[in-house]
């Protein structure tokens, strides 16, 4: 029931999702039954695929996240979270409040033991035509240096598991190259990271490297950075559309082709989905989320947890 076009765009990329999806997988849908019935009916698809669970409230955009989380005890958002931490179903995605969903992970599924601060990811385009992820894309406004270096464990399990990258190379959003640039933070993450078995650390990165593809596949920086540069990504794909820009590099920017923005670092898949997804975003949501369950990235995120080593 979340997001601008709720719920027909979500029921429909469901639909879409559950054409595409494997035999195995079977997905729930958290919303107003009713609602979800009538438009299966109206575009003649038989919701028995799904498992459909009634709910009668909706987390607004303008709700305080935490308070609504507890006080629309029966909206989507709450009780997907409360199946999530049940074990009743996998994986948990939504385009709904990411205020509210970020409550959900953190005080239902929880962080992961050994994780100081979870994270939210984001995917942009290469030019090499793979994809780089970038972390923390907004959460965490301020970090500490050995957050900054869980970051590197936690994206590069994520390449590997979920891009399908062998060795990811990870580097340090910085203001340059060097080893001694930087703010007090990044210098003593580089310190932190440099010679470590944990990741493939390559260095630091300048922004004017991001969306080459020849330093990187996954960006360590902290929240309040990180935004800024997902904000600018944005801005590409909308200026490309503006001036009327028809190339596929920059129609690559367009977010429906990557689903969601994964927390990272909580005991679930939780995938966080844009306010304005089309059916085509939801599909790629749903998809997304089902990837990260049949890959074990969970599971695969807890055990590289046990062997970290900050030397």
């Amino acid at each position: 029931m979340g997001g601008d076009f709720a719920p027909y765009h979500i029921i429909q990329g469901a639909i879409d999702a559950q054409v595409q999806l494997p035999g195995d997988v079977r997905l729930a849908l958290f919303g107003d039954k009713e609602q979800i019935t009538a438009y299966c009916e109206q575009v003649h698809f038989d919701p028995a695929p799904f498992d459909l669970v009634h709910t009668t409230e909706v987390i607004d955009m303008n709700d305080h996240p935490a308070k609504a989380f507890q006080q629309k005890a029966d909206s989507s958002i709450t009780v997907g979270f409360e199946a999530l931490s049940a074990g009743k179903i996998d994986g948990f995605a939504s385009a709904g409040s990411t205020g509210a969903m970020l409550v959900g992970a953190m005080y239902t599924v929880k962080p992961i033991e050994g994780i100081i601060r979870p994270c939210i990811a984001t995917e942009f385009p290469l030019l090499t035509g793979s994809r780089a992820l970038l972390l923390d894309a907004g959460l965490n406004a301020d970090c500490r240096p050995d957050v900054l270096y869980q970051y590197g464990i936690l994206g590069a399990i994520y390449a590997h598991d979920m891009n399908g990258l062998d060795n990811p190379r990870v580097a340090l959003l910085n203001i340059g190259a060097e080893e001694e640039k930087g703010n007090l933070v990044t210098k003593e993450a580089y310190k932190l990271m440099h010679g470590t078995t944990d990741f493939n650390f390559v260095g630091n990165i300048e922004a004017n490297h991001l969306f080459s593809g020849d330093v990187a596949d996954v960006i360590i920086t902290d929240g309040f950075v990180g935004n800024v540069v997902l904000k600018q990504a944005e801005a590409i794909y909308a200026l490309s559309k503006k001036l009327k820009v028809d190339n596929d590099y920059f129609n690559r920017f367009n977010y429906e082709l990557y689903g969601g923005t994964p927390v990272l670092g909580v005991n679930a898949p939780v995938i966080i989905g844009h306010g304005m997804s089309s059916p085509l975003a939801v599909t790629n949501m749903i998809r997304q989320t089902e990837q990260a369950i049949r890959k074990n990235l969970i599971p695969n995120i807890k055990q590289a947890l046990r062997h970290q080593n900050y030397s």
